[in-house]
């Protein structure tokens, strides 16, 4: 386990890290109400790769696991209050969450990526999004919001409360598209199988999602480096992204 006394100059060093250790307890921080990384089931337990991830970093590290639910946008500055050690929620590593945290792996590649009822509207890619002036659906409030803004200024965008609201519009014909994050695309495919959806083959954007680590931690940014690596080598994180981004199974669990 952990509780070998780290020396007080790295246990100054290493504050986080140290309190994990003292504690016996790792805090991670997600929004459970991100399919499939992290969500409620019907039990009203948090489930997803996320927490698949946690519980197998917290067995290596031989202290309970602590889950702790918050809203997306409360994550990083709970992260840098010390009130989580990492965050783990389907977080993109981009420039400005990057100067507060840093970020391990990635251990899911996802992207911009679009739903259409037709394998033509499917296939386009940002140039012809830049010409086309086609209804296109979003969530409010979303990077994908943003995207379609810039992407495509033609295009006219419809904001969506949620994503069955965006699915409800293209299966009647009042939207042409979706764009969404492929994570949620595939979730829709899977969701709706008989609907004649068609997604994308291949996401418009590459978008890293990684672990957040405090910044001021470099012991416990080593050894969160080393766990994800030998997640990677030993294929187990391969055996997670199958599971919960390739398998139907879970999809009983949503309430």
């Amino acid at each position: 386990g952990l509780l070998v006394a780290l020396s007080m100059g790295a246990a100054a060093e290493s504050p986080v890290l140290s309190r994990i250790a003292e504690t016996g307890t790792l805090k991670v921080g997600m929004s459970g109400g991100q399919p499939p990384f992290n969500f409620q089931n019907r039990e009203g337990n948090t489930i997803g790769m996320d927490v698949d991830l946690a519980g197998l970093l917290a067995v290596a590290l031989n202290v309970e696991l602590e889950i702790v639910d918050m809203p997306f946008g409360e994550l990083l500055p709970a992260l840098e209050s010390g009130k989580v050690d990492l965050v783990m929620s389907g977080m993109t590593a981009t420039l400005p969450r990057n100067m507060r945290a840093a970020f391990v792996a990635p251990y899911h590649v996802t992207g911009k990526s679009i739903l259409a009822r037709s394998e033509t509207l499917a296939a386009l890619g940002t140039d012809e999004l830049a010409q086309t002036d086609l209804k296109v659906a979003a969530l409010a409030g979303s990077t994908s919001e943003d995207f379609v803004k810039g992407v495509a200024p033609n295009a006219t965008l419809i904001t969506t409360k949620d994503y069955n609201d965006a699915i409800d519009q293209l299966l009647a014909n009042k939207v042409d598209m979706f764009v969404a994050d492929a994570s949620i695309i595939m979730l829709s495919m899977m969701r709706w199988p008989d609907a004649g959806l068609i997604a994308a083959n291949k996401p418009l954007t590459i978008e890293p999602i990684g672990i957040a680590v405090p910044a001021t931690d470099p012991l416990l940014l080593n050894l969160v480096q080393n766990y994800m690596r030998a997640m990677e080598a030993s294929g187990v994180l391969e055996q997670l992204n199958k599971k919960w981004f390739q398998d139907a199974g879970w999809l009983i669990q949503l309430p």
